[in-house]
């Protein structure tokens, strides 16, 4: 496994590697890397016969106010990580070597950003396009690959690619979860003791919403009150959102279906932390799937 720190470094050895007719994975990356990346990483691999893994903190996007100056790094450990899960290249810029002197060019989107994280986070995602946008463009993967944990980056991921006509697979991927349930995250570091006991409020919250859906909650205002309130049980988290949206567009829906992305944002202290349920069959009740049928 190679670790590179340049565009042109990337590219010519992908492009030495698709000379040999090999596929290509893509696994975008911020670092700090855990099971959650790991199982990307080795889905990559699964599908593609090369893996690259980018390993950027990418500081536009990044608020005023986040944590982009504390943000955990620690590229040593990420690679023996990623040699282990079965990369076959690391690709680990400065922020110089993305974003030259006076650059000025983004990627933008409007509709999908408006709610969820895009609406206490602005900007969030026009940083997240432009980085991934310039990444595919580097690493000219035939596949790429995102977590459902950020439910709503991967539908703007998917919906940038499709508008810009850009010759990549996305593949989403299951949450990875601690044994407690806690959704694997690389924030999870900045959590004292008391703090990641109450973090479980999430996961908690997130098995409760989804056995409402089962039991015949279909009024997303009913379902979304009755996860809040449960998410108020627990002293010190603070609530950014609970949203029901259509996974598609990010759109509010009157009614929890199939394909509905069930989100939150949630403050545990000063760490801010998302955990999501898509809604699937399984978890529709009988008659709502038989009345549904021929639809």
């Amino acid at each position: 496994m190679e670790i590179v720190k340049t565009a042109k470094e990337v590219r010519d050895c992908v492009k030495e590697w698709k000379k040999q007719g090999l596929s290509i994975g893509f696994v975008p990356t911020m670092g700090y890397l855990h099971e959650g990346h790991g199982s990307l990483i080795k889905e990559a691999g699964a599908l593609c016969h090369k893996v690259v893994v980018s390993i950027f903190v990418n500081p536009m996007q990044f608020g005023e106010n986040e944590d982009f100056g504390s943000y955990p790094r620690d590229l040593e450990r990420d690679a023996a990580f990623c040699r282990e899960m079965g990369a076959d290249l690391i690709f680990a810029p400065d922020a110089e070597e993305m974003y030259t002197e006076g650059f000025c060019s983004y990627v933008d989107m409007e509709g999908l950003t408006r709610e969820l994280c895009g609406k206490s986070r602005p900007g969030h995602f026009r940083g997240v396009c432009t980085v991934v946008c310039k990444l595919f463009n580097i690493v000219t993967p035939d596949k790429a690959f995102f977590g459902q944990k950020d439910g709503q980056q991967l539908a703007v991921i998917r919906r940038m690619t499709v508008d810009l006509n850009l010759d990549i697979e996305i593949v989403g991927c299951p949450i990875v979860r601690e044994p407690d349930g806690l959704a694997k995250s690389s924030r999870n570091t900045y959590l004292s003791r008391e703090e990641r006991k109450a973090a479980l409020a999430l996961s908690r919250t997130i098995e409760f919403g989804r056995e409402l859906v089962r039991r015949g909650i279909t009024d997303p205002k009913e379902l979304t009150f009755a996860m809040k309130k449960n998410i108020e049980k627990e002293p010190l988290a603070n609530i950014d959102y609970v949203e029901a949206v259509l996974m598609d567009t990010i759109e509010k829906t009157d009614r929890i279906k199939e394909n509905v992305l069930v989100a939150m944002a949630v403050y545990v202290g000063k760490t801010r932390l998302i955990d999501n349920f898509i809604v699937g069959k399984a978890d529709l009740p009988g008659d709502w799937q038989e009345e549904n049928r021929e639809c």
